[in-house]
């Protein structure tokens, strides 16, 4: 399969995951390209006993964390620019008042927020398992661990977001 095909075939997956980490379009852009330009000189090293989908999931993983982790190394030495841009929301509005979005906009830059609080096991756990809808045994696989551990990081994450969600608002 050429580098050409599986970025026809993956891309897609590869950017709504960056995205999800990010919350910035052009940041998700750049992982993108990183994720492929990596893809094209490593596949050669792919190990064929592992899924190509899950890896392209670890690869992106990986390059989204170091991403997020140079973007904050930048920030310390300049100015702060705010990671919580929301540009756009998938929730349907029916009913379309000022007050409404600003306050639904707040809740998910919120969310997102204590998301990127979390270390990076438990950010990534929830991604995968509440954003990207992933099964335990998938998550397992593409974070190379067990469905045991998936389970319990599961569980600290989730205690953890909902502290810092409590904090957050004040509560």
């Amino acid at each position: 399969m050429t580098i050409s095909e599986l970025y026809q075939l993956h891309h897609k997956l590869v950017f709504n995951l960056a995205l999800q980490y990010t919350q910035n379009i052009e940041d998700a852009e750049e992982i993108t390209q990183d994720v492929f330009v990596t893809i094209h000189y490593s596949i050669d090293q792919f190990n064929r006993t592992a899924e190509l989908r899950t890896w392209i999931y670890r690869i992106t993983i990986n390059k989204s964390l170091d991403f997020l982790k140079a973007k904050k190394r930048k920030k310390r030495f300049g100015f702060v620019v705010s990671l919580f841009e929301i540009q756009s929301t998938s929730l349907a509005h029916s009913f379309n008042h000022p007050g409404i979005e600003l306050e639904q906009k707040e809740a998910i830059k919120n969310i997102f927020e204590a998301i990127n609080k979390l270390n990076g096991q438990q950010k990534t756990v929830i991604i995968l398992s509440k954003i990207e809808k992933k099964s335990q045994k998938e998550i397992a696989d593409i974070m190379s661990l067990s469905v045991k551990a998936v389970d319990s990081l599961i569980s600290r994450a989730k205690n953890n977001l909902a502290k810092k969600l409590n904090n957050i608002e004040g509560i």
